[in-house]
């Protein structure tokens, strides 16, 4: 009996072996993509254990990063991690890999409570058991049912455009809301506009491998390395306003949902998943974002500040 439930839920994977070797490589990526955060934040220096409001990075602030030891080590790290990733999604459909990033909040939560020497507890934990589940059910989910189609030109040019309002959306937010902008603000800024990047990488990669480099491939390009330098800076704003593991939550519940979304609604990957699957979706997403949100009310370096706070007033 088990043996025959078993052989029946692999009839129903949709992966093939060398797609699920997308998996493990993306895993290594996310291992990649915490140590290199833990670098960059120690190479912004401006975080002091909460949370920071207005924070910001003129071009001077930009060039010491530039020259800045840990900092480059911890770019470098995350270019690897990039790399890792880009080859897990030429392997596999992006919703089953992109939420696998997920790792990287753990081995950064465990890091950062090393080196900054605190303790975390039950509720900070909780909170990252949350993004965790969320998102383990919904890469879960994904396996059996996600499935690779060809992207059409017009598919490419709708994620153009939402990219395209998305850019002036937060850019117009942040000019207006600068001064009052906290780590929450630069974390979903930085996960809405990396999806976009992912997504693009993931169209990029497939369009050269079929042969068809031709000037809208050219013009994902050109977009990937907009929303790339523009996610990169809220990332580094993040990192001197809030804690490494919360930008890391972030990142790695945004990104992939934003990722998701548009491969579910745009590209198609989601075609063949029943009616269920999809609410099993949504709710994993809701949970892992509450974990976020958790995590951002109850880290013990941002309620450290808000203590802090309360006693100077």
């Amino acid at each position: 009996m088990l043996f025959t439930a078993l052989d029946d839920l692999a009839a129903e994977i949709s992966l093939t072996p060398l797609q699920a070797l997308g998996i493990p490589i993306a895993i290594v990526g996310a291992i990649f993509l915490s140590v290199g955060t833990q670098f960059q934040h120690r190479g912004v220096g401006h975080f002091e254990g909460g949370d920071q409001r207005g924070a910001s990075l003129g071009w001077g602030a930009i060039a010491r990063l530039l020259r800045n030891p840990a900092w480059v080590v911890g770019t470098l790290l995350l270019g690897l991690a990039v790399v890792l990733q880009l080859g897990a999604l030429a392997l596999a459909p992006l919703i089953v890999v992109q939420p696998l990033g997920a790792v990287a909040l753990v081995v950064t939560a465990v890091l950062n409570a090393r080196i900054a020497k605190i303790r975390l507890d039950h509720r900070t934990i909780r909170a990252i058991a949350l993004c965790l589940a969320g998102i383990g059910v919904f890469v879960g989910v994904a396996a059996i049912f996600a499935v690779e189609r060809p992207i059409r030109d017009q598919q490419l040019l709708t994620v153009l455009a939402l990219l395209l309002v998305a850019l002036v959306g937060l850019g117009a937010l942040w000019w207006t809301f600068r001064q009052r902008a906290n780590a929450i603000f630069y974390i979903v800024a930085a996960g809405v506009l990396y999806g976009f990047v992912v997504t693009l990488s993931k169209v990029v990669i497939n369009r050269i491998i079929s042969g068809q480099f031709e000037w809208l491939t050219i013009l994902c390009a050109v977009a990937l390395v907009v929303a790339l330098l523009a996610g990169s800076y809220a990332v580094q704003l993040a990192h001197a306003s809030g804690p490494p593991d919360l930008v890391i939550a972030g990142l790695t519940v945004v990104d992939p949902m934003v990722a998701v979304l548009i491969g579910v609604s745009v590209l198609g990957e989601a075609a063949e998943t029943p009616p269920w699957a999809i609410l099993v979706f949504a709710a994993a997403g809701a949970v892992a974002v509450a974990g976020v949100f958790q995590l951002a009310r109850h880290h013990p370096q941002i309620r450290a500040l808000d203590d802090a706070l309360e006693e100077k007033e």
